[in-house]
């Protein structure tokens, strides 16, 4: 596969047709030089990883032989996306600190995970947290809805870090969305295909290190601005934004409170129901090593999204006094998630737009790998595995669901770059949002009754769980995202969007009721001949 990917950025280079606008920052020589370095970076990772890959252990868990730190730093680059720069930092440059209530919605998922899950899953599964459920509710059906569930979560996660992708690579090449999709899914493809958790894990090291680095040195550019002061540079945002003073209130969830709590119980539940996330538990040695891997993420988190709302406010009030950086409509050039690249180029030029553009870049490949790598996983290990153990009485052929796996790998890549182009205009945090929801209100109630719950049964589980998932899709797909960004209805069929307040209580109450409805049907027999 590696002879078709520089084949494929030259040929999206050399299209013309294709191009963006000419007023753009474009590649340079030392942005390309950036990007190319990166790209040889993460190859060579994938390179090393691969001939240290053998078993499926090493495929799904790199053997269990990932450090706390190490996971953490990994859990940590999962969360320090190109979606959450990108995207968190749009949302700051337009609407001020409604961005915050995602930043400290993402955060506030980690100690939940930490002090409910981690230690337990790692004491009870293998690969995935689908195979912390079987264990306790053993049953094909139990891991097959698991793992479709997952799959569901993983495309809308995974789609929303393409999009941000596409943009990415629009702007600093100048080339057309559809190419740039494309040429992120065949990398995508040959670093899960080839590398496994083991490569993945190490390119989010890598990129995470950058990924801080260079946020702290654009904080530091922008503070310079106003004498390093915050409140100085709050006071100038204020001032060239439309909405004024109001920017510093979380002006339009004040408007629709019921849709701000929603947001916040998706943020915060959904993080312990990502299946991406969930499954770096089992790369460290022991439950101990999982619990301060959480830790040192949670840390790193914080650190970062404190930085964004710098580079945020730093956007708002650059950009806005230099109208070079937007269209004749006034909308940023490249999208509304390019903030922080066209700032980058603002404060440092080519070589600052190049580092930030190849950091962002390395890490939604890193992200991206890790989604597909997850969505991979629930198809070979959790569906087919499932068939194949029940038709042969547990018996499996290691080296088949490997070829399942890479097979897997390849149609989830195409599948998110077709969808990548229905989503293209919106926000990337938003959309990131939507997978949370789905997440807090599947797998999440499936995971925790599982693991504290003794009367939990399978069936409770299948409809607790298919009920939390169907009506998050639809109650999704009625919304405002989809019904009217998408589909192009005039207004949405459902206003609350997420619809986690929904969705979530209708999960925990479908799984407990049928759990207890089924046990006592079961005792009914005894209790009647007695």
């Amino acid at each position: 596969m590696t002879r078709y990917l520089i084949p494929l950025l030259l040929m999206a280079l050399a299209s013309p047709a294709m191009a963006v606008d000419a007023h753009a920052p474009a590649a340079s020589g030392i942005s390309i030089a950036l990007f190319l370095v990166i790209i040889a970076i993460t190859l060579g990772i994938t390179w090393w990883a691969a001939r240290r890959t053998r078993s499926a252990s090493d495929y799904y868990t790199a053997g269990g032989r990932i450090t706390g730190f190490q996971n953490g730093l990994a859990i940590a680059g999962d969360a320090m996306s190109a979606g959450a720069l990108l995207g968190l930092t749009a949302l700051v440059f337009s609407k001020g600190f409604d961005g915050l209530f995602y930043a400290v919605g993402y955060t506030t998922g980690m100690p939940i995970v930490v002090f409910l899950m981690a230690g337990r899953m790692r004491k009870m599964g293998r690969f995935t947290f689908i195979d912390v459920v079987g264990a306790r509710l053993d049953s094909p059906s139990i891991r097959i809805f698991s793992a479709c569930a997952s799959l569901v979560i993983v495309l809308f996660y995974l789609v929303a870090q393409m999009v941000g992708a596409g943009q990415l690579i629009e702007v600093l090449f100048g080339i057309g969305y559809p190419y740039a999709v494309l040429l992120v899914g065949a990398l995508m493809v040959l670093y899960v295909a080839f590398g496994g958790m083991m490569a993945t894990t190490w390119v989010q090291i890598v990129k995470a290190v950058l990924m801080i680095s260079g946020c702290a040195l654009l904080c530091v550019l922008v503070l310079h601005q106003t004498g390093f002061s915050y409140g100085a540079l709050l006071a100038d945002a204020v001032r060239v934004h439309t909405s004024g003073s109001g920017i510093l209130a979380p002006t339009s969830f004040a408007r629709q409170p019921l849709n701000a709590f929603s947001l916040g119980i998706a943020l915060m539940l959904g993080t312990a129901g990502l299946p991406h996330v969930l499954m770096r538990f089992f790369t460290v040695p022991d439950a101990r090593a999982a619990r301060s891997s959480v830790l040192w993420a949670t840390m790193l988190m914080n650190c970062f999204y404190a930085m964004i709302f710098i580079i945020g406010f730093g956007a708002l009030y650059l950009l806005r006094k230099n109208p070079q950086f937007f269209d004749a409509h006034g909308s940023l050039l490249g999208g509304g998630n390019t903030a922080a690249l066209h700032l980058a180029y603002l404060l440092g030029g080519n070589a600052l737009f190049g580092f930030l553009a190849a950091v962002a870049f390395a890490t939604i490949l890193a992200v991206v790998a890790g989604l597909t790598l997850s969505g991979a996983t629930a198809v070979s290990h959790d569906i087919y595995g499932s068939l194949m153990r029940s038709r042969r009485h547990g018996r499996l052929d290691e080296r088949t669901e490997m070829t399942v796996m890479k097979i897997a790998v390849v149609l989830i890549g195409a599948l998110a770059v077709v969808l990548s182009l229905a989503f293209r205009t919106q926000n990337i945090a938003y959309m990131i949002s939507l997978a949370f929801s789905i997440s807090c209100s599947s797998t999440f109630p499936v995971l925790i009754l599982a693991i504290y719950w003794r009367r939990f049964t399978t069936l409770g589980a299948l409809c607790g769980g298919g009920a939390g998932l169907a009506t998050s899709l639809l109650l999704t797909i009625l919304g405002p995202s989809i019904w009217v960004a998408v589909l192009g209805h005039a207004a949405p069929a459902v206003s609350i969007d997420p619809p986690a307040i929904i969705t979530v209580p209708l999960a925990f109450a479908a799984s407990i009721a049928v759990s207890l409805l089924e046990r006592s049907l079961m005792r009914a027999p005894v209790s009647n001949l007695s």
